[in-house]
This record gives C-alpha cells, sequence and structure tokens, in this order.
C-alpha cells in the first residue's frame, strides 16, 4: 500500500454491528451444552455477567473518549508502554483463540442441517474451512466487513427471538417448564457458570480495533460499545434462561444445536433447519468480526515494531491481510492440536483460554479509565467492573489462567527478539 491510500471508514451502524454482530456468535448458542449441568447456577451467572459486562463496556466507553487510537495508546498514556503491549497482547490472543471457538460452533451448527456434516472427524475440518473462508471476505477491507456484520445480526436474532417467543408462549398458557439440574448452588458453582457466561458477552471491544477507520471515534464508539452492549445484555438474559426450561438437561448436553432443538416440537424439522442455518450464521458473523479486530490488532502492534515487520503488509484500503492470517494460520493450530477432545469439551476450553487472555484487557483497560474519570459515579461503575473481572477470573479455574500466564510470557519474549532484531537492522543500515 502506498502511503497516500486512503482507508475506508465506518460510522456508528457499522460500528455497532460489529459490537452485536461479535458478542451474539457461538457464545449464546453453544453455551447451553456447558450451562446446562449447572442448573440455576447458570441463571444466576447470566445476571452476574450482564450486570458486570455493562460495568466493562461503561470503562471501556470512557477510555475511548481518550481518543480514537485504540485501547492500546489510550492505556500506555496511563501505564506506559510494556503494560500496554501486554493489553494488545492479551487482546490478540484471546480474538484467535475465540476465533477457533467461534468456528467449532458454526461447524456444530451445520451439523444439524445434515448428519452428513456431523460427527467429531467433521466438526474440526469445517471449522478450519470457515475461518479460510471469512479471512478472504476481511482481506475486501473493513467496509466489506461492517457490511456482512449488519446483514448477519439481522439474520441471527431469528432463532433467538423465535426462542423467547415459546418461553413466553409456555408461560401463557400454563405449559409446564423442564427442571433444571439439581446441582446445589454454591460459590463454586456459581464462579463457573460466571466464567462461561462472561464468554458469551466478549466481543464488544472489537468496536475499538479499527484504529483511524471509524468515523469521529471519541463519540461513535463510546455509543457503539454501550448501546450495542446493553441490547444483547437483555436479549442474552431471556433466551439464556429460557432455553434451559424448554428442553430437559440430557438433551441439552447430548445436542449440537440447542437452540434448533427447542423449535422442533412446536415447529417441526423444517424450522429447526432454518433455525440451526441461522445458528451458523450467527457464529459465522461473530467470526467475521473477530478477524476484522484480530488483523487489526497484530497490524498495530507490528506497526510499533512489537510484532514481525511481515504483518505490516497491507492491501487495498489499508487492508492488514498479513496479520489476519497470521491469526487464522494459529487458530486452525489450536483446533488441531486439541482436536482429540470431544465437541463440547474442546469449546469449554477454548472459550475458558480465550476469557482468560481478555481478563488482563478488561481490567487493565477499567483502571486506566479509574484515573481519568474523578466523579463518584463513574468510579461507582468502573469498581463494579473490577469486583466483576475478579469473581470471573475465580470461575475460569486454574489450567486456563496457566495457559494465559503462558502466552504472556511468550508476548513478551517475542516483543524482546522483535526490538533486537529491529536494533541490529537499524545499525547494519547505518553502517
Amino acid at each position: 500500500m502506498t502511503a497516500s491510500a486512503k482507508p475506508q471508514m465506518i460510522g456508528f451502524w457499522m460500528t455497532a454491528a460489529l459490537v452485536v454482530g461479535t458478542i451474539i456468535g457461538s457464545g449464546i448458542f453453544m453455551l447451553p451444552v456447558s450451562l446446562a449441568p449447572l442448573g440455576r447456577n447458570a441463571l444466576i451467572g447470566w445476571v452476574i455477567s450482564g450486570v458486570g459486562i455493562l460495568c466493562i463496556a461503561y470503562g471501556l466507553a470512557r477510555l475511548s473518549r481518550l481518543g480514537g487510537d485504540g485501547i492500546q495508546a489510550n492505556v500506555e498514556k496511563e501505564y506506559g508502554p510494556t503494560v500496554a503491549f501486554l493489553v494488545a497482547w492479551s487482546f490478540w490472543v484471546s480474538n484467535w483463540v475465540a476465533q477457533a471457538a467461534v468456528a467449532v460452533a458454526a461447524a456444530a451448527a451445520l451439523s444439524f442441517v445434515s448428519p452428513a456434516l456431523g460427527g467429531e472427524a467433521a466438526i474440526v475440518p469445517m471449522a478450519i474451512g470457515w475461518l479460510v473462508l471469512l479471512t478472504a471476505i476481511n482481506a475486501a477491507g473493513v467496509r466489506a466487513a461492517g457490511s456482512f456484520s449488519i446483514v448477519t445480526v439481522a439474520i441471527k436474532l431469528i432463532p433467538l427471538l423465535a426462542v423467547v417467543f415459546l418461553f413466553a408462549e409456555r408461560g401463557v398458557t400454563g405449559g409446564t417448564f423442564e427442571p433444571l439440574a439439581p446441582l446445589p448452588v454454591n460459590f463454586a458453582n456459581i464462579a463457573t457458570a460466571t466464567a462461561l457466561t462472561f464468554f458469551a458477552f466478549t466481543g464488544f471491544e472489537t468496536a475499538t480495533t479499527p484504529v483511524g477507520k471509524v468515523r469521529d471515534p471519541e463519540r461513535t464508539i463510546p455509543r457503539a460499545l454501550i448501546g450495542g452492549t446493553a441490547f444483547v445484555v437483555v436479549l442474552y438474559l431471556i433466551a439464556g434462561t429460557a432455553i434451559q426450561m424448554l428442553l430437559p438437561t440430557s438433551a441439552i448436553v447430548a445436542s449440537p444445536a440447542p437452540f434448533a432443538d427447542a423449535l422442533v416440537s412446536r415447529w417441526g424439522n423444517t424450522a429447526a433447519t432454518v433455525s440451526a442455518l441461522t445458528l451458523a450464521v450467527a457464529a459465522i458473523g461473530c467470526l467475521n468480526g473477530l478477524i476484522l479486530g484480530t488483523g487489526e490488532l497484530g497490524y498495530a502492534m507490528a506497526l510499533r515494531g512489537e510484532m514481525p515487520k511481515a504483518m505490516t503488509k497491507t492491501r487495498g484500503s489499508n487492508t492488514p491481510v498479513v496479520a489476519q492470517i497470521v491469526a487464522t494460520v494459529l487458530s486452525v493450530i489450536l483446533l488441531l492440536a486439541n482436536s482429540s477432545r470431544a465437541t463440547a469439551h474442546l469449546f469449554t476450553f477454548i472459550i475458558l483460554l480465550s476469557t482468560a487472555a481478555m481478563v488482563l484487557v478488561y481490567l487493565t483497560s477499567a483502571l486506566a479509565a479509574w484515573r481519568c474519570s474523578p466523579a463518584p459515579a463513574q468510579r461507582l461503575l468502573i469498581a463494579g467492573a473490577v469486583l466483576f473481572i475478579a469473581f470471573a477470573t475465580y470461575g475460569i479455574g486454574l489450567e486456563a489462567s496457566l495457559w494465559c500466564l503462558v502466552l504472556l510470557a511468550i508476548g513478551l519474549v517475542v516483543r524482546a527478539v522483535m526490538f533486537r532484531l529491529n536494533r541490529l537492522s537499524a545499525v547494519s543500515t547505518t553502517q
């Protein structure tokens, strides 16, 4: 790309579509498989996560008002370049890990449509196929990705609203709801449920990644963050509760597409097939937003000399295609490395790892927002975000947290190596 090339720009609606579209993906549609055994703990987890994520979104909105240069630049203003890098690295890692989870969800939803697409042997190859296809779409530029988000948001709302309708219909007509799993309500179980539901709400932060590509970012990004997140929180609280009370726990755990199964009894297999297709579209739309954000993050770190210089290469209107391809390759490696796990276990492990990586992003951003928000009411909301993050971290568990620490250490090594190579290159150039 030449220096004079003008980047594509997106406005409020495309930015808000990225917020909603990246949140509504695999989380809400696949999480019932992991949440159903937790019984009432899952319902409590939805409430805690909904309130907590709104507090986090508020903190990020406050931080975004410092400028439209992205989370890394804004955190650097408060805590310096090393902490800012760890935030950007964690954000980047969380995104490409989440790409793998969302791709699994898209493949699992399509397996409901056709038995030939089902089975453990088919899920991972199909997931890899979706990663490759969506990376190709993002290579067309940020407006292509933004337009795709608007279309998929409209489609993915259909199964959510359909399940909410069934839930309300059964309640109004006096129908019987399915009993929840009898697992006792206690601190540990609520923490696990909170960690899992926490993942379902992640993704809104993607709106901060297209640096220099959002019109009036100091105003557009905060509005999109708060408005889009609040909309999804309300929808999830209702739909997440509904699915657990419409299907038996055993049926949810064994299902590749619980939402589609919920529609079979009311509208038959045709409606369920349509629903499964929309679930796949939802996951695909989420994957689209993640690939966009991951590419932008890798590109921004590469421009700072913290990632390989090859990741600064772009095409067209400043589209970071190499950074997108690198992230997709890492997602594929993660899928292949964990392909021996059952689909449900694979999905649960990946989402916990992604959430663990995102914790540092949320926590540091909240603390940075605290420093630039002196009003007591503002700090009260940000304090709520910090408390929620601490509770969710406990629920994530030791395995995912340790892997996250390993990935952070790798990030520091990569940064040190890149700085060393850049210095050696500069010295050889001057000689």
